[in-house]
């Protein structure tokens, strides 16, 4: 097989974990890295700014625009699914928050079979990975690269929403990423001196200058290149030219939920029946690629404020280009400093449910189909939804062509569970906008809209207005060897095949309480020791909060 060019690591994708990965790998200077991205470069202000975050959303430059089936459950609604296509894939299209998820989410997936992955083994690469403005403990990194800040925007709706909620009965928490993620409080965000601090800001442009790590942009991935069952490069097309590489060592894909298994199956490893639809030669029948495709469902529970201390101001002039010049001239200061998702929660929709099961993001702004209509007036908003789905879905090929996008179905809220917890999700924000705290800054209900009271009503308004939180994944999962869905292994390593791992949210076996940016830098830091066959960080021991009486108590 000719090639090329020669590399011992070639990485596909520059999301959140390839960017990792991108600085792990290459920080021995006698190993050489190639890591390829479909899209461009991170080099718009509009990436930078945390408040233009919409922009990024609706913007196809940076973003694979990709659509799920009609889906049945959700008045057969095809739902936007944006994924970046640019350096630090989502990180750099994200709203910015960091949360890690519940403790408990990753002693399940160790029963799931990622042997390894329990809260106290993961604990500590979290820690690696961050560097908290706040300061480091037994639960929070001090030194990583990755900049975390804890929300300050002096705006009263946040601390009406986290009185609010206290006044419903839940705790306050002083760090949801800590001892206690249970309650209301204050959010993190990735964020470094009022800009965007993506993946690629944080591990990626750090360590270009290093002789040994090569960055192509504008390089399609169409297929993993093998010599029977091992692994041996990757062929790319540039320019409209093709390219094949070799990986003397590895071979290791962060495409993200959608692109990975794509490019597995594109290149021969799936489910064997549905790749001879395409013609394409087995290399390894692997039937779980592309299966347990899983997402969080999210609605928008909106009043109208009373007060004008929203952010509609900025959304109309002169408002907006005033509060654009002053992070032009200091990007620490004014309203684009940040996303706005300043406070949140988790609370559990009901007695019996050991751990948080629904996620608050409160803003002080009204969005409207994903931010791609102006705001209709001075309003806040709860985003709410269920964290633990029971429903599953799926990807597969529509066609052999890589430039196609595979068939998306996600199935989404196909069991009883997943419509119950959302009806209750906007019960449970109801109450909370009830309270008193609330009380000077509360206008009108807009939606579901002060005459949705009944079951049915509610039911119907999750069916019109649910929509993604944009957390696809579970797509490759990480199991036991005796799991026939199983992809990888607790090491990330593709069953069957020898110099090829899977490294991003695709190889969750499930998904994790929370949004999912910080988890997979979490999850590439490990697996890159893993690659380079390091021991292990000495696992935590850090203790963890449990509503002491979970089992009959709500809250």
């Amino acid at each position: 097989m000719q090639f090329d060019h020669e590399f011992d690591y070639v990485i596909v994708g520059t999301g959140s974990a390839g960017c990792v990965l991108a600085n792990r790998l290459s920080e021995n200077a006698g190993e050489t890295v190639l890591v390829l991205e479909a899209g461009r470069r991170d080099d718009t202000w509009k990436i930078h700014m945390p408040a233009a975050l919409m922009y990024n959303l609706m913007d196809a430059k940076y973003n694979w625009y990709y659509h799920t089936e009609p889906q049945k459950f959700l008045n057969s609604r095809r739902l936007y699914w944006p994924r970046g296509k640019v350096w630090g894939g989502g990180s750099t299209l994200n709203a910015m928050v960091y949360v890690r998820g519940h403790a408990y989410d990753y002693d399940r997936w160790h029963d799931e079979g990622a042997t390894g992955w329990r809260y106290q083994d993961v604990l500590p690469y979290f820690q690696r990975a961050e560097s908290r403005e706040k300061g480091a403990d037994d639960y929070r990194g001090g030194d990583g690269p990755l900049n975390v800040h804890t929300g300050d925007e002096p705006n009263p709706l946040f601390g009406a929403f986290i009185k609010a909620g206290q006044q419903a009965g839940y705790p306050y928490t002083e760090d949801m990423n800590g001892y206690q993620q249970e309650g209301v409080g204050e959010m993190d965000m990735t964020i470094r001196n009022g800009k965007r601090w993506s993946a690629a800001q944080a591990y990626l442009r750090p360590v270009l200058a290093r002789p040994n790590l090569t960055t192509e942009t504008g390089a399609m991935t169409t297929r993993i290149l093998f010599d029977g069952a091992t692994a041996v490069g990757v062929e790319y097309i540039q320019d409209g030219r093709t390219v094949r590489v070799a990986a003397r060592k590895e071979v290791v894909v962060s495409g993200g939920a959608i692109n990975s298994p794509q490019l597995l199956m594109l290149s021969g490893i799936g489910a064997a029946a549905e790749l001879e639809e395409h013609n394409i030669p087995v290399v390894a029948d692997l039937p779980g690629v592309g299966k347990n495709l899983q997402d969080h469902l999210e609605l928008y529970v909106q009043h109208k404020a009373t007060q004008p201390v929203t952010l509609y101001k900025y959304t109309t002039q002169p408002g907006k280009t005033i509060a654009g010049a002053k992070w032009f001239l200091s990007h620490d200061w004014g309203a684009c400093r940040t996303a706005h998702l300043e406070a949140g929660g988790f609370i559990r929709s009901e007695a019996g449910v050991q751990h948080p099961d629904i996620q608050f993001h409160f803003l002080p702004s009204q969005v409207l189909d994903h931010g791609r209509k102006d705001a209709e007036c001075h309003g806040f908003q709860v985003h709410v939804g269920p964290m633990r789905p029971t429903s599953r879905g799926y990807l597969k090929l529509k066609t052999a062509k890589p430039g196609d996008h595979p068939i998306i179905e996600p199935n989404l809220l196909s069991t009883e569970r997943d419509r119950w917890e959302m009806r209750e999700s906007v019960k449970l924000t109801r109450e909370i906008f009830a309270q008193s705290a609330f009380d000077p800054f509360r206008g009108e209900e807009l939606r579901p809209g002060a005459k949705v009271t009944s079951e049915e009503g509610i039911d119907a308004f999750v069916r019109e207005y649910a929509d993604s939180a944009y957390h696809p994944s579970c797509t490759c999962k990480m199991g036991a060897a005796d799991d026939p869905m199983a992809v990888v292994d607790e090491q990330a390593r593709v069953y069957g095949i020898q110099n090829l791992r899977v490294v991003d949210a695709s190889i969750m076996p499930s998904l994790v309480s929370g949004n999912l940016n910080g988890p997979t830098i979490m999850l590439a830091e490990k697996c890159a020791d893993h690659i380079l066959g390091l021991e292990p960080l000495p696992p935590s021991k850090a203790p963890i909060w449990e509503h002491p009486d979970w089992k009959n108590a709500q809250r």
